[in-house]
């Protein structure tokens, strides 16, 4: 094994272009297009329309390491909030954010308007944003002192209640955040927010003053999840708790897809299953998946490692933070092996954190993720990661790490892209069809 990896040193790096070196030549994205009515435009971190994209090309080993560490992460996040320790934590920060795929969309925000890149995030509530003279915060920081809309909220404000471990202190309402190795305090604000057309007063958000650790946020964040301080509780009345989005793919020309607020001009034609709630943690989206096909045939799977459990949290929730699905064990190992099984090429290899790698042209077969209403089938570039030349492809799932309190199915944004997937909140249901997102 040690031999063969040698000899793939040199595919390695073209791995790596995946997701950097492609992702900024030859293109010419048209990033000054305006949001329009309730639809914003959905850009890659990487994309040419975002500051955030590596200013180098990273070894293949490190962008697969790093990719692990966000996931890993952000698995471990979730692992906390099902086993009932509350945390408004950020899901992806600071350098992590900025070089693993994830998803970013324009706000503004104040009066005269501040325009920011915010990461959407499906599995958190509560927004944020670095403010001026925030301690260890990035260089991209909200001036609340130039808007004359904000506001700093007391501790008499009833939103006090809805943040961890509030305290006071000079008349503001203040709580702490905790991620990996980072802490980050903040003060609970308002301020005017627009999105595309839609202009949104007394928006309420973290206003951060300090972090510490090395998960520092550069960016703020846009919490899509069910909680009371997320985007969708605050504009009830408005989005009526609707949304939709469309993730473009990793090697789209344009990077650009949408975030479709509310219930104007969301698809008719778009099948359905119930959306499950975890009490434990009602922002999480549980969906039931009842079984997995690879081509035609459905995988023996033992069907705990697909039940939803409210008490533990197990189940499959659908994320638009996570990089790569992530299966329980037993569920991995059967859609591995019978992917194995159809490809034929027995000259497999691992590379980071693939285990399924073939370093020659392979024919995918469809995995198809099935659930009450409707099924997901995912067609090659959902599921294989190419080095740009396509000697290596890997396919892009993984077992679910087994020393989380509560292991998940995590249906991740690289098996989303290319789908609308659409969240009706007051009919508990998650709608999915196919479209090409760019």
């Amino acid at each position: 094994m040690a031999t063969r990896t040698l000899s793939l040193l040199p595919h390695l790096f073209l791995l790596a272009l995946l997701i950097c070196i492609s992702l900024t030549q030859g293109l010419n994205p048209k990033c000054d297009i305006s949001d329009q009515g309730s639809t914003l435009q959905v850009f890659h971190v990487s994309s040419p329309c975002s500051p955030f994209r590596p200013s180098e090309p990273l070894s293949w080993e490190e962008s697969v390491l790093q990719m692990q560490a966000k996931d890993q992460a952000r698995l471990q996040y979730f692992s906390s909030l099902v086993a009932g320790r509350k945390s408004f934590v950020p899901i992806a920060s600071g350098r992590q954010i900025i070089q693993s795929p994830t998803y970013i969309v324009r706000a503004k925000i104040g009066t005269p308007a501040q325009t920011f890149l915010l990461a959407m995030d499906t599995s958190n509530d509560a927004a944020w944003l670095p403010c001026t003279g925030c301690l260890g915060c990035s260089s991209s920081f909200f001036a609340s002192d130039k808007s004359t809309s904000f506001k700093t909220l007391g501790c008499q404000a009833p939103q006090c209640k809805q943040v961890p471990r509030p305290t006071c202190s000079a008349s503001a309402c203040s709580f702490n955040l905790t991620y990996g190795a980072s802490s980050i305090a903040a003060n609970l604000s308002q301020d005017n927010i627009t999105l595309a057309d839609d202009s949104i007063p007394y928006y309420t958000f973290g206003c951060i003053q300090k972090t510490t650790g090395s998960s520092v946020p550069p960016q703020g964040l846009l919490g899509l999840g069910r909680g009371p301080l997320s985007l969708l509780s605050q504009t009830n009345n408005l989005y009526k708790s609707t949304f939709s989005y469309c993730l473009p793919s990793f090697k789209s020309p344009n990077f650009s897809g949408s975030l479709r607020l509310g219930t104007v001009g969301q698809p008719i034609r778009i099948k359905y299953t119930p959306l499950l709630k975890n009490p434990r943690r009602s922002s999480l989206y549980y969906v039931k998946l009842v079984a997995i096909r690879v081509g035609r045939k459905v995988v023996d799977i033992p069907p705990s490692a697909l039940a939803f459990n409210p008490t533990t949290g197990a189940g499959t929730v659908i994320d638009s933070g996570t990089v790569f699905t992530r299966l329980v064990e037993p569920a991995y190992v059967a859609v591995r092996n019978e992917f194995r099984r159809r490809v034929k090429n027995a000259n497999v290899i691992s590379l980071g954190g693939f285990d399924t790698c073939y370093s020659g042209p392979i024919v995918a077969p469809t995995i198809t993720f099935m659930f009450p209403g409707l099924n997901m089938s995912l067609a090659a570039d959902n599921l294989l990661i190419h080095s740009t030349a396509g000697s290596i492809s890997c396919l892009a799932m993984a077992a679910a790490p087994d020393n989380v309190n509560s292991v998940l199915n995590v249906i991740a944004n690289m098996q989303q892209q290319n789908h609308r997937v659409l969240f009706d909140i007051p009919n508990s249901r998650l709608g999915v069809s196919r479209e090409r997102c760019t």
